[in-house]
């Protein structure tokens, strides 16, 4: 398997990234393969074999950046501990029997997590135990648009690892604060997201939607208390846009004086739209999934973790005028059949079209269109209190 490297080579013992398997190379790891969901990072992996007996083998999940007590943006312990635990739960749907959550010594896991006995907690020194209380994001970016980009990890056909969705957000959210740093601020990616149709293929997580939805309006509460008031959250999974949307809905009820956005999927606004149109060579169907869009962006992002000569394009799905699967989905109907019944490899499109030019430019694409969205959340929000300080509407019965 590619991706699995030794890092503990001299205790023979090796320790991979899960993220960066393809989810055939998933579904052939033995089902006791200890796999670990580390809250941070920073631990030591001595120590966290010796806790897990020295197996031959440890699978390390991707690392949860944010939401428990001391990692600087908290949210209420039982909605931090349902987003966890369906995660794990994921796994242990898939057969794997060894699974962990690896949190920071002097987080109590009878206070912190809700967790069947079937899940176990490892906990090891961490430096957000000992060190200053610091806040994410610091409060000196207040007035900023917070950007928070959430991908996912979930299969992506049999030519890109599971990280694809993470990856992609990741990039563009950092390069809009490369380019506009005194008008954004972005939070670490979050890797995990809500996939419905995880069963169809081996290796996918899922959040679940509901706690998905407590997990991320809990976020924008505790900033909002902080004193942030403009927000974007960015998705590079489609599976979480619905969700999303009745964040944003919830929040925006909440918080009469924040402005919090969303949008469907990075690269499908106006920008983003022509600049697909504009190279695209792939036909309508050919960028649904693992495509020729998510794979020009791993060609120019990360080509190590790229398998192209195992790509499979795969375009024959069940598509009628009002119901197909492309990046820019079109049609009236908004469905969600099982993905096996379209797809073979779990692919949906032409990767074989994929360039990493064509990665590049759209890349480019993607953190134009959102720097354009970060302006116009801080042009919405300063019209907005300039209207409410001139007693516009209700703002004007209000003491």
């Amino acid at each position: 398997m590619k991706n699995i490297t030794p890092i503990l080579p001299t205790r023979n013992i090796t320790i991979f990234n899960y993220d960066s398997m393809t989810w055939p190379e998933v579904a052939e790891l033995p089902r006791d393969t200890p796999l670990v969901l580390p809250l941070g990072s920073g631990y030591d992996f001595n120590l966290l074999a010796d806790q897990l007996s020295n197996p031959p083998r440890i699978g390390l999940l991707p690392t949860f950046p944010f939401g428990w007590r001391g990692s600087g943006l908290e949210v209420p312990e039982a909605i931090f501990a349902q987003y966890i635990l369906n995660l794990l739960d994921s796994l242990r749907d898939d057969g794997f029997t060894r699974v962990f959550c690896l949190a920071p010594q002097g987080v109590d896991p009878q206070s912190s997590f809700i967790l069947h006995n079937s899940v176990s907690i490892l906990r090891l020194p961490h430096a957000s135990s000992s060190a200053p209380k610091i806040f994410l994001p610091p409060d000196s970016e207040r007035g900023k648009v917070i950007l928070i980009p959430i991908g996912h990890t979930e299969q992506h056909g049999f030519h890109l690892p599971l990280s694809v969705d993470s990856i992609i957000i990741d990039s563009i959210a950092r390069g809009v604060t490369i380019k506009v740093p005194t008008r954004s601020f972005t939070l670490p990616v979050m890797p995990y997201g809500v996939s419905t149709h995880r069963s169809s293929f081996a290796a996918t997580l899922n959040a679940g939607g509901r706690a998905f939805e407590d997990f991320w309006l809990s976020v924008i509460d505790m900033l909002a208390a902080r004193g942030f008031d403009r927000f974007y959250l960015m998705s590079g999974h489609g599976g979480n846009s619905s969700f999303l949307v009745n964040i944003v809905k919830y929040a925006g009820e909440r918080h009469r004086r924040i402005f919090c956005a969303t949008a469907f999927l990075h690269t499908s606004g106006a920008i983003g739209a022509a600049a697909l149109n504009k190279y695209r060579t792939s036909k309508i169907g050919g960028m649904g999934h693992a495509g020729e869009l998510e794979t020009s962006y791993m060609l120019h992002l990360r080509p190590d973790m790229c398998h192209m000569e195992r790509v499979v394009d795969e375009t024959d799905f069940i598509s009628t005028p009002d119901y197909y699967m492309d990046w820019i989905e079109g049609g009236s109907l908004v469905a969600n059949p099982p993905w096996d019944d379209d797809s073979k490899t779990g692919a949906y499109g032409a990767g074989s079209h994929a360039t990493a030019e064509k990665g590049r430019l759209w890349l480019e694409a993607a953190i134009e269109e959102k720097i354009d969205h970060v302006e116009q959340i801080h042009e919405q929000h300063e019209r907005r209190e300039k209207r409410r300080s001139e007693g516009f509407g209700m703002w004007g019965k209000l003491t």
